[in-house]
């Protein structure tokens, strides 16, 4: 596994945090990320959470019961017979009434809250503060859910402003992680979570495109599905063949231009049987069949598609290609200890972008 520094570690989950252009490109470039993660990040949230107040905060249902002198919702007819209400004019009712009181709501104060307490400038742990006492002056005072409560979250049409704000209120609680001393909550070690590591990266390299690829001139695309060009199948192979999903492609807007790239958290060479160091078989068959299996559909970007096998590594460059049948594939790696403008230069430079 590679060993990556923690420093890396922020930046990578700052891009996989799905904030995508709610973030200033140019502010991400400027701030130093690995030394100021969550002065960054609490600048990120309480931006995204003063833009989200220009407008009336979201608001959810929530079930009430209470003893109203007037029908409302369902009838508790236990509660108001034992209680004897009809004969002082009440009744017990249970009703859904709306709230700015909500999970999501409350899940932004408490990232704001603990996002004050790791930010390093006074200024800005105070604006943080003052955000998150507005909520509760507001009306916002619930306990705040857990991550596996939050990740339950839904938008619809009408409540998609609030993405950036809640997405922003995730990476400051995942902020939460720096150590394994003991305290109130189990954590998981990143450098030992590999599965946790591997998504990571990946998620991490399709934001950081997002991000920096002008939307009015490249299109980025994850976990994109492609289609076999199946002929003369049987009535069962659909349930049993396998399928196929892109980690990432970059289509040009104004000409036929596309890289298909599929990142892998491991070594770019592996043992040979008859040489020391070779390309992974597995991973060229499956970068082959991404792109020769589009060909012939009418699409040109299909036509014009190179292929990129974007490995992490640890001190060393590799950055090798070739082509076949027309498709242009290169095997490359990306140092993640370096500093973060050396990754940003080398990623920005092998996308061709």
């Amino acid at each position: 596994m590679v060993s990556i520094p923690i420093r890396n570690i922020w930046w990578l989950m700052l891009y996989a945090s799905d904030l995508g252009k709610s973030s200033d490109p140019a502010q991400l470039a400027a701030e130093d990320l690995p030394e100021e993660i969550p002065d960054l990040v609490a600048e990120i949230l309480a931006r995204a959470v003063e833009q989200r107040q220009r407008r009336q905060l979201s608001t959810a249902f929530r079930q009430r019961q209470a003893v109203l002198s007037r029908v409302r919702g369902r009838i508790d007819h236990l509660s108001t017979s034992r209680r004897q209400l009809l004969a002082k004019g009440q009744v017990a009712c249970r009703f859904e009434e709306l709230t700015i009181d909500s999970p999501r709501n409350r899940y932004v104060r408490a990232a704001l809250e603990t996002v004050a307490r790791l930010a390093s400038e006074r200024a800005l742990a105070h604006r943080c503060r003052g955000l998150a006492h507005g909520l509760r002056l507001q009306g916002v005072v619930g306990a705040a859910p857990d991550r596996q409560q939050i990740s339950n979250e839904r938008f619809g049409r009408h409540d998609q402003i609030d993405q950036p704000m809640l997405a922003a209120a995730r990476l400051a609680m995942d902020l939460a992680l720096p150590t394994e001393a003991a305290g109130p909550h189990c954590l998981l070690d990143p450098q030992r979570c590999v599965h946790w590591l591997r998504r990571l990266y990946e998620k991490a390299i399709g934001g950081f495109y997002r991000l920096h690829l002008s939307d009015a001139q490249w299109v980025v695309s994850t976990g994109k599905p492609l289609s076999w060009p199946l002929q003369e199948a049987t009535s069962g192979i659909a349930q049993v063949f396998p399928s196929m999903r892109t980690d990432i492609v970059i289509d040009r807007r104004d000409r036929p231009q596309r890289l298909v790239i599929d990142t892998k958290f491991t070594g770019v060479y592996s043992k040979g049987w008859y040489r020391d160091q070779t390309l992974r078989s597995g991973y060229v068959y499956q970068i082959y069949a991404y792109l020769r299996s589009q060909e012939g559909r009418g699409d040109p970007w299909a036509e014009q598609a190179d292929g990129l096998l974007l490995h992490p590594a640890i001190s060393i460059h590799v950055d090798e290609s070739v082509r076949i049948q027309g498709h242009r594939i290169r095997f490359a790696t990306v140092d993640l200890t370096a500093s973060y403008q050396e990754i940003n230069r080398r990623l920005l430079e092998l996308s061709g972008c």
